[in-house]
Parts: structure tokens; sequence; C-alpha cells
């Protein structure tokens, strides 16, 4: 019986060390290191690829945004947004809303829509967007073609969030964002071309604009 209490007490003693071993090693050292490590190497990417303009924090070079004027009645839950067609519009997106803890700041919630491709709603989606795009960017009389409309511009992403258009969606504003803030087609031609991004290392993934910094060099540009 003495041996049995023994052994037993043996066991949970060594149980107990192990937790406490475990425990400051891959509950505080590691976390440490590794946050650590994060902060020395990517201090950027590790607080949230944080962008600022005028010394303040503005959003995100990981999340979207949109650029909507105010609604004309801010009771009206069911009125949709009007893009504000002075700055380069983002993806769409249904992944914004609001909630009733936070009622400052419309929250961005992620989200696909899940809809195949087939799927009568999405097409008609996709054929009233395609439709507004070329509306929209008809300016100093240049109208947009249909074939002159990317993908991207018609279909929001995976999350609903994605912060970059494709080089072909922001070189389609740039007529009408020319004309909205009193520049030339060359200077915001200018513009896309500075902020676009090759592939990563060379061959990962596509050429793309981040919309948010793109907006913020355009306002640094009109003194707006």
């Amino acid at each position: 019986m003495n041996n049995s209490l023994s052994g037993t007490a043996r066991l949970i003693g060594a149980g107990l060390r192990a937790l406490l071993v475990l425990t400051a090693l891959c509950g505080v050292l590691y976390p440490l290191a590794v946050t650590g490590a994060a902060q020395a190497l990517f201090p950027g990417r590790a607080n949230g690829s944080e962008i600022r303009s005028d010394g303040e924090v503005v959003g995100s070079a990981l999340i979207g945004q949109r650029y909507d004027l105010p609604k004309r009645n801010p009771a009206d839950p069911e009125e949709a947004a009007r893009p504000d067609l002075r700055w380069f519009q983002p993806r769409p997106s249904n992944g914004l809303g609001t909630n009733s803890v936070n009622t400052q700041y419309a929250l961005i919630l992620s989200g696909a829509t899940n809809r195949s491709g087939d799927n009568e709603e999405l097409i008609r989606w996709v054929t009233d967007a395609k439709q507004a795009v070329i509306d929209d960017n008809t300016a100093g009389g240049w109208t947009p073609e249909p074939s002159d409309v990317p993908p991207d511009a018609v279909t929001s992403s995976g999350s609903g969030l994605d912060p970059h258009i494709s080089p072909r969606y922001a070189e389609l504003q740039v007529h009408r964002v020319a004309e909205k803030n009193g520049l030339t087609v060359g200077q915001v031609g200018k513009l896309v071309a500075d902020h676009t991004e090759g592939r990563t290392l060379g061959f990962i993934g596509e050429p793309r604009v981040n919309v948010l910094r793109l907006n913020i060099a355009l306002r640094e540009l009109t003194g707006g």
C-alpha cells in the first residue's frame, strides 16, 4: 500500500514539474522569443502593417477601406452607399457593417458571398457592377469599353477585405479621378505607376496597387 502511494506521489510530482516546465517554455519563453524576433526583424508587420498619414494611423496595408459619400439620411440603414468618385475605389465588398457595441465606426466584417459562378443573383450583381463601373468612369470624353473592366472591379475577394486592386482597374479610374480633382491624366497615371507593386520575389502573386496608399498620395498631390 505504501509503495503504491509513494509511486502515485512520484507520478503526480513528475507531472506537476513537467507542467511547470512546459508552461514556462511554451507559455512564456517561446511567445516572448517569437514576439521579440518579430519586433526586431519585422516591426511594421508585427504591429499590424499600419499606414500613417500626417503622423496619424489611417489604416492597415492588409485591410481594404471604402470611400463613400455621407448618407443623405443617416438614420436609414437601407440606404445604399454611394462611392465618392474623387478617390480611387477598391474592389466591391459585402464585408462592411456595424454593430451595437461600437457605434462610432463602421466595423469591417470578413466574409465571401459563397455563390457559384452560375448563380443568377451573382450574375446580376456582376452585370450591374460592370455597368456602374463604366458609368462612373466615363469622364473627359473618354468612355471605357466593357472589355476594359477587369474581374476585380466587379467581384469581391474571398475575404471581402482585399486592400489591393489590379493595375488595370487603377488605370481604368485615372480619367475620372483626374477630372474630379482638377488634375491631368498624366499626373494621375504617374501616381498609379509609382504605386504599382510587382510580384513578390518576382514570381509570387500578381502586380497590385494598394488603394489606401494610392489615395494618400492623391490627397498629398491635391493638397486636400
